[in-house]
């Protein structure tokens, strides 16, 4: 085999990451060398690969499907929101500056689709098949000109395309033949077919739908995949987030010990690496929490304040919510509080901020003994250590640099009391030292909580994605997709024009 795929969707979160990702699991159980690749990324939940780059860590977890060391050859554009109007433009893993929406897709983004190209082919050239992710919808006519990750990318390289589309928001027929029906005679012949997603019921009664879209638009379904809970992994979007009342996935098992442990996570804005939390959310017993107000800070036995693509913004948003008292006078009680990045400076004294905000002096919460300056280089790297007797992995992306004046050592930051601090994103995910502090904060909440000796993040993490691998392998024309990655997109499909005779609203 040697071929490529485009996964596209009709809208942001359709599910085109976790396709991806049962695609790619899906092929390396069957033998092929597999890669994924998305040309243009916007998220606040990144990685650093092992040669020190930034990726979106989407592509990060689609490489774990692919069991291949991710690199920057499978993300070469990332952007980092730093507001409603602005992003930072990671290049090849290496920040390169701010853009604005608007100068970005004036030129900027065209002048990238030689790199884009130049990546995929050297990935096309190493691998056997490259399965590819879209971003937001490749029917967004008005960025269509400027287009370098979705049907841009498919007619440059030549690539099949797959369109998924989430039954369970409805509405998905029509988003089908509207995606379709928008794009251009060109861009139309690559669209093979449709993936319905998250379907919940009798398939039996979605069939007659299904023929009914084939005769409008020409092209089959490759698939329908059921509904299932805790497949989000590594979402892309923090900005998304819901707020009230999430709780992030976990395990339904009873705690290993008598007490349940509570966790909020501030949900800061521009938050990033969210994911970092999963790892707690895998252990029995333990409840995790968005949360956005003091008051829901009273019950919780540990509150983590995450990472951000604005610390100094964040900061304003938790005195201005009553957060920053609450985590002042939590800390003062030896009630457990942890800093993760962003966190961890928030917790400082103060941060000199010339960089991000450039808004200089801005005093922290004061609760660690750190002193933050931004400097213009991103640190970018995966360090390893030791802490609470256990080794400990992680990754470390930030502008920050932290100057620790006192406490106690913790990774490469501080602990005070039971407040913790540290830059090191992903080391819940080292399990010796994910037990060993989840025992520090049920001694010091006075819980007889107890963590799972058998939890490992690691086996969790295959065991979802050979549950994606077998959603393709189940419920996916898994032949047709074959013969749609080695070959290309069928020769002959229809043009179908917007009111398309025999589609409602189609006037004659």
């Amino acid at each position: 085999m040697s071929g490529g795929l485009l996964v596209a969707g009709t809208t942001s979160d359709a599910g085109k990451s976790v396709v991806t990702a049962g695609i790619c699991r899906w092929l390396v159980r069957q033998g092929v060398k597999v890669a994924p690749f998305k040309a243009q990324n916007m998220s606040l939940n990144s990685f650093v690969t092992k040669e020190g780059a930034e990726i979106g860590r989407a592509q990060a977890m689609q490489a774990q499907a692919c069991r291949v060391e991710p690199t920057a050859l499978m993300n070469p554009v990332l952007l980092k929101p730093g507001g409603e109007r602005s992003s930072q433009v990671v290049l090849l893993g290496k920040p390169v500056g701010e853009m604005s929406a608007r100068g970005y897709h004036g030129g900027r983004q065209q002048r990238l689709l030689g790199v884009v190209l130049d990546c995929l082919a050297e990935l096309r050239g190493t691998y056997d098949a490259v399965i590819c992710e879209g971003a937001g919808s490749p029917a967004e006519i008005n960025l269509r000109r400027t287009d370098i990750v979705n049907m841009g990318i498919a007619r440059n390289a030549g690539l099949p395309v797959l369109v998924v589309g989430d039954i369970d928001r409805g509405g998905v027929f029509a988003s089908f033949f509207g995606t379709v029906a928008l794009l251009s005679p060109e861009d139309q012949a690559l669209v093979a077919g449709f993936l319905v997603n998250k379907f919940r019921g009798d398939v039996s009664l979605l069939e007659p739908g299904l023929d009914m879209l084939r005769g409008l638009t020409g092209r089959p379904t490759y698939g329908v995949l059921p509904f299932r809970h805790g497949l989000g992994i590594d979402e892309e979007d923090g900005l998304r987030i819901s707020l009230r009342g999430t709780v992030r996935e976990s395990n339904v098992a009873p705690p290993v010990g008598e007490d349940v442990l509570r966790v909020a996570v501030c949900a800061v804005p521009l938050m990033s690496n969210f994911t970092d939390v999963d790892a707690l959310a895998a252990e029995p017993g333990v409840v995790v929490r968005f949360v956005d107000r003091a008051e829901e800070l009273a019950d919780a036995d540990l509150v983590v304040v995450p990472g951000t693509r604005g610390t100094v913004r964040a900061l304003e948003w938790l005195r201005e919510r009553g957060l920053a008292e609450a985590l002042v006078r939590r800390a003062a009680e030896g009630r457990p509080v942890l800093g993760l990045c962003g966190g961890f400076q928030m917790l400082g004294e103060h941060v000199e901020d010339d960089v991000e905000s450039r808004r200089g002096h801005v005093p922290g919460l004061g609760v660690l003994p750190v002193r933050v300056r931004f400097a213009p280089e991103k640190t970018l790297t995966r360090p390893v250590g030791e802490a609470l007797g256990e080794r400990v992995e992680g990754y470390e992306i930030h502008h920050g640099v932290a100057e620790v004046l006192g406490g106690e050592p913790f990774l490469d930051g501080c602990r005070v009391g039971q407040t913790w601090g540290t830059h090191w994103h992903g080391s819940l995910e080292s399990d010796g030292f994910r037990r060993a502090f989840l025992r520090e904060v049920a001694t010091a909440s006075g819980r007889r909580f107890v963590p799972s000796p058998d939890t490992s993040f690691a086996a969790l993490r295959e065991e979802q994605l050979d549950r994606l691998g077998d959603l393709i392998e189940e419920h996916a024309d898994t032949d047709a997709l074959w013969r749609l990655i080695e070959s290309g997109a069928p020769t002959g499909l229809p043009f179908v024009p917007p009111g398309a005779p025999g589609t409602p609203g189609a006037s004659g």
